[in-house]
This record gives C-alpha cells, sequence and structure tokens, in this order.
C-alpha cells in the first residue's frame, strides 16, 4: 500500500531536479513579473513625464529597500523556522511561528509608515539629490503616495515567503502575479489617460499591492495550507522571535547593506555627474543609474527566485538530516542561477543602446552616452553573482547565520563601500560606475573559498 505524501513530505523524496523545477518555476515566474512591473513602471515614467523622474524615482530606492529589509528579517526568518519545524514534524511549532510573522509584518509596517511620513522631506532630503532640484521633487510626490501601502507590501512580501515553505510555491506566484500584473494594467492608465504623472505610478503600485496582500492572507486563512494563520491562538514567544530575527538577520542586513550603497550611489552620481555631464547632470546621472540597476535587478531577480524554489528544500532535508540532497540541491541552483546572470552579461554587452531606449526614447545627449557604457561595465561580472547569492542562502538555511551575514557585508559594505569612495574620488563618475564590478570579483573569491570548504563537510 501506497502511503500518500503531504505538500512537505515531497520535499525529502521526490528527485531533485524536478523538486527545484517545480518549486523554482513559479518563484523564478513571480520575481521576473516582480522585477519586470519595476521596469514597467520606470519605462512609463520615463516616456511619459520626463527622464529626471526617473532619478526621482531612484532617490526613493533606498528607503524602499529598507522596508523590504524588514519584510525579509520577517517573512524570510519565519519561512526557514517554518521549514525546519515541518521536516522536524513540529506542525504545532511552525503555526505558531506563522502567526509571530504576521504580527512583526503588521507592527513594524505601521511603525514605519508613521516615522517616514513625518519625517519625509528630511528623509528625502538626505538621499543625495542636489537641494531644490527637479529630483527631489518627483520623489516627495512618488514616495508620499507609496508608504500608504507599506502595511499592504510587507504583509504579502513577507507571508509569501511562508507560503512557499509549506510546499506551495505556486500560490505564492499567483500573489506576485497579480500585484505585478495589476500594476502593468494601472501604469497607464494612471500615468498616461488621467495624467497623474509619477503619482499615477504610485498609486497603480499601492492598490496592486493590496490585491495580492488579500490573496495571500486568504491562502493563509483557509484550510488548503498546511498551517494556517489562526490569530486567536497566537502564543507570544521570545525563542520564536529570536529564532526568527537569526534565520532572516542575514536577508535583513543585506537589504540595509544594498539600501546604504543605493544611497551612496545617489550622493556620488549628484556630487560627480555635473563634472562629466554639464549643468543638471546630477539629475541626468541619477537617472542613467535608475535604467542600470532596473536590468541589473531584471536578471538578478530570477536568481532570487532559484534562491526561494531552492530554501525549502536545504531546510526540509537539513533537518531531515539528508545531507546528499542538500549539496546536490546546492549544485542544481547555483547552475541554474549562473545561467539565468549569463543570459543578462550578453544583452546587456550587445544591445545597450537599445535597452536604453526603452526607458528614454528622447533622451538627451548625456544621457544616451553616459547610461548604455554604464551598463556594460556594471554588468560586466553579472555571470559571477550566481554563485554569490545561492551560497549565502545556503549558510542561512544549514545554520550558519554569522558566515551568511559576512557573505552579505563582503559585496556590499566590506568591497563595495571603500571602493565606491577610493574609486570616486580618484576618477570621479566613472570610478563609482567601475567599483560594482571590481566589488563583485572579490566577493565571488572570498564566497568560492568558504562554499567549498563548507561542501566538503556535507
Amino acid at each position: 500500500m501506497t502511503i500518500p505524501l503531504n505538500a512537505a513530505s515531497r520535499l525529502g523524496v521526490e528527485p531533485l531536479g524536478r523538486l527545484l523545477l517545480r518549486f523554482s518555476i513559479p518563484a523564478i515566474t513571480g520575481m521576473i513579473v516582480n522585477a519586470l512591473y519595476n521596469v514597467v513602471d520606470r519605462i512609463w515614467v520615463g516616456r511619459a513625464v520626463n527622464e529626471i523622474a526617473l532619478g526621482g524615482l531612484s532617490l526613493a530606492m533606498p528607503l524602499m529597500t529598507i522596508t523590504m529589509a524588514f519584510s525579509m528579517l520577517f517573512g524570510v526568518g519565519a519561512a526557514n523556522l517554518i521549514s525546519m519545524r515541518l521536516g522536524q514534524n513540529r506542525k504545532e511549532d511552525a503555526e505558531n511561528a506563522l502567526n509571530h510573522c504576521f504580527f512583526l509584518l503588521v507592527i513594524s509596517a505601521l511603525v514605519i509608515m508613521t516615522v517616514k511620513l513625518i519625517f519625509l522631506d528630511q528623509i528625502l532630503s538626505l538621499m543625495g539629490a542636489e537641494p531644490g532640484s527637479e529630483a527631489l521633487d518627483y520623489a516627495r510626490r512618488y514616495y508620499r503616495i507609496i508608504l500608504l501601502g507599506q502595511v499592504f507590501f510587507m504583509v504579502s512580501f513577507g507571508l509569501s515567503h511562508c507560503t512557499r515553505a509549506q510546499g506551495f510555491p505556486a500560490i505564492t506566484m499567483i500573489s506576485m502575479l497579480i500585484g505585478a500584473g495589476l500594476n502593468m494594467i494601472l501604469d497607464p492608465l494612471f500615468i498616461i489617460n488621467f495624467g497623474w504623472g509619477v503619482e499615477g505610478a504610485a498609486w497603480a503600485t499601492v492598490i496592486s499591492q493590496l490585491a495580492a496582500s488579500i490573496w495571500i492572507l486568504s491562502f493563509n486563512l483557509g484550510k488548503k495550507a498546511v498551517i494556517h494563520l489562526r490569530l486567536g491562538n497566537f502564543r507570544p514567544s521570545v525563542r520564536i522571535l529570536l529564532d526568527i530575527m537569526t534565520f532572516g538577520s542575514s536577508q535583513c542586513l543585506l537589504q540595509f547593506a544594498i539600501a546604504s550603497v543605493q544611497f551612496l550611489l545617489n550622493w556620488s552620481m549628484s556630487a560627480y555627474g555635473a563634472d562629466i555631464l554639464g549643468e543638471g547632470g546630477g539629475d541626468v546621472a541619477l537617472s542613467g543609474l535608475n535604467i542600470v540597476m532596473s536590468i541589473v535587478m531584471l536578471f538578478v531577480m530570477p536568481v532570487f527566485g532559484i534562491n526561494q524554489g531552492a530554501q525549502p528544500i536545504f531546510g526540509y532535508n537539513y533537518g531531515a538530516k539528508q545531507y546528499n540532497r542538500v549539496r546536490k540541491t546546492f549544485l542544481l541552483a547555483v547552475s541554474a542561477a549562473t545561467a539565468v546572470c549569463l543570459t543578462g552579461f550578453t544583452l546587456a554587452m550587445l544591445f545597450p543602446h537599445i535597452i536604453v531606449r526603452l526607458f528614454a526614447p528622447n533622451g538627451s545627449f548625456e544621457l544616451l552616452g553616459f547610461a548604455p557604457l554604464a551598463m556594460r561595465v556594471v554588468m560586466f561580472t553579472m555571470p559571477l553573482n550566481g554563485l554569490s547569492i545561492v551560497s549565502i542562502n545556503f549558510f542561512v538555511v544549514t545554520g550558519r547565520p554569522k558566515t551568511a551575514i559576512f557573505l552579505s557585508m563582503i559585496r556590499q559594505v566590506i568591497a563595495l563601500v571603500p571602493c565606491l569612495v577610493i574609486f570616486g574620488r580618484i576618477w570621479g563618475l566613472w570610478g563609482v560606475i567601475f567599483a560594482m564590478p571590481v566589488a563583485d570579483c572579490f566577493t565571488f573569491l572570498v564566497v568560492s573559498i568558504m562554499i567549498l570548504r563548507e561542501l566538503k563537510k556535507l
């Protein structure tokens, strides 16, 4: 007699190639759609408003990344804890971790929204724009509305990790498709038809995040989930809170580091842009950077999707002490991530001018001269990033959060920040651009050494 397997227990017995595909494809699809929504958002803003408005959106990016950091602290942390508890057959503990995640997301979202709304002008003035610049005004008009949907974004993004950890990657994919798909439909309607400009882009984002949060909540409250969101059964536990924050700390700190780098990049574009691009060059450089980083994220996000697909497989099999399956999953994930990065590298090397003109068909001479070359430089080391990103997640799930935190900081702080500062002072704007591939190479070298040692232990 064959004993039927539930969604979670299949993680320990199904063939790994098929399992990684089944979990990664929905996650990759969702992340690609999510990245496309950001790209399409900026394409409509660049075409319907102007290229400087793109620089305004770039100023808001560090603040949005900080919000994502808290979402990942609680969402990724709870997801890792849920995977391990399900692998240990401790369903009640897994369910309580889900309840903790929900409350942590809502409370932190409300606190962040309140603080940012009160001090919005002061915060935005620190983000790197020239005082009184046109880009700063666009950032203020855009981000004030984005803050109103803070709780919707954090709940949908955070709980999506927990849903995937239960063995339902397709539900998470649908959540992302709902949010990103609706956003892409509303963008042209609000930005062009209604003539709302950057405010239209912000309202489209908020409404889309609301729809995604309703979907993910309805699933976790329903009967199909392996564990359920039962707010009445919530039992506060300092132990669970600490476990969640431990498992999610590396991804959270990585996002904070990314936010710091985004701020430093914005400041550098503003400080050095005028030296090369002339008067108003700071705003032009900000817009060019926004285009380049949008394309970078278009290919990094699928790698995060592969990571998310591998996470429950790592967690369940590590909890069940099936270490051979953990190692094989890692190798499959790295191979897939590297293939995605190679695709991004190839397109950036061959078609940078075409890509830039998608955002700014009537862009200034300065923008069309700066952005394509900057794209080629920044994405030259893209093929190295697959190993680095997957390895950091691997150390988290296998109970090495301190190592994961250290590796997260290598590229974003230890290597990149000094390069940005030193290269910028010596070579100006192009020194800042070249700092990014240099940091990628250093990170790849360190991560390769450490992950090889870890694989030998397994």
